[in-house]
């Protein structure tokens, strides 16, 4: 839940997301596809509470979470729901965007959502207290890091990192932006885009979604156990394109 990226290149639409986790959570399941009332999702499954960070729906929609909303926050247990299960209540619907306006997040902790609808890139945060909406072109390359894992520099220079690759990387192909999710840094562990602090927190797992009008590819890399994984799902057309 903690480094996103968001590129569109050659026709299809890349959201990877680097998952950085405690050292005594559970393994995730690997992707899968599972039955909801309002259609077929994709996704990994978290090991403890049993949502997710990453998925896709058959109409074509996708979402990826980052723990945090603007700042760091000191959480506030009990929450009344996982983070990753309320991400699977808003893709659960026709319009994942009209849903979070309209669900209730009293008592969830703070998150970031990036939110793939109906042709439309809308950025969705939490901040505890209320909520915030951003439209973001489609067009340009995006990149998101943790607010409660680095500092605002530490973002910036992620940022940086990014932009100088993209100019060597014109029109990446999946395998690049795996590769980037992987080796990019200046050799700080903690800071890295493959973290590992002391053991405590570590990039457990890389997720990569390739959308197309067709179908929906989920690349999983099991950082973990040291497994891949490459699941994927038909766009229902009926579906595509609801608003």
């Amino acid at each position: 839940m903690c480094t996103v990226t968001f590129i569109r290149a050659a026709d299809n639409i890349y959201i990877t997301s680097n998952r950085d986790e405690k050292h005594w959570r559970s393994s995730a399941f690997p992707p899968a596809v599972y039955q909801y009332p309002s259609g077929k999702l994709l996704f990994p499954k978290d090991g403890d509470a049993g949502g997710t960070w990453i998925a896709a729906h058959e109409n074509g929609n996708a979402i990826v979470f980052l723990n945090g909303g603007f700042e760091r926050h000191q959480p506030k247990p009990p929450y009344r729901k996982s983070r990753g299960l309320i991400l699977l209540d808003l893709l659960d619907s026709i319009n994942p965007v009209f849903g979070f306006r309209l669900i209730s997040l009293q008592q969830i902790e703070p998150f970031t959502a990036v939110i793939w609808s109906a042709g439309q890139l809308v950025e969705c945060r939490w901040d505890g207290e209320k909520k915030h909406l951003t439209e973001l072109s489609d067009s340009e390359p995006q990149i998101w890091s943790s607010v409660t894992l680095y500092e605002e520099a530490v973002v910036e220079k992620r940022k940086s990192w990014f932009r100088e690759w993209l100019q060597k990387k014109k029109e990446p192909a999946p395998e690049d932006i795996l590769h980037f999710h992987q080796f990019t840094g200046d050799g700080d562990a903690h800071n890295d885009l493959l973290m590992d602090r002391n053991g405590q927190v570590f990039t457990v797992s890389v997720t990569q979604l390739v959308l197309s009008d067709e179908e929906t590819h989920m690349h999983y890399l099991d950082l973990r156990n040291d497994k891949n994984f490459t699941q994927h799902l038909i766009v229902e057309k009926s579906m595509a394109g609801r608003a």
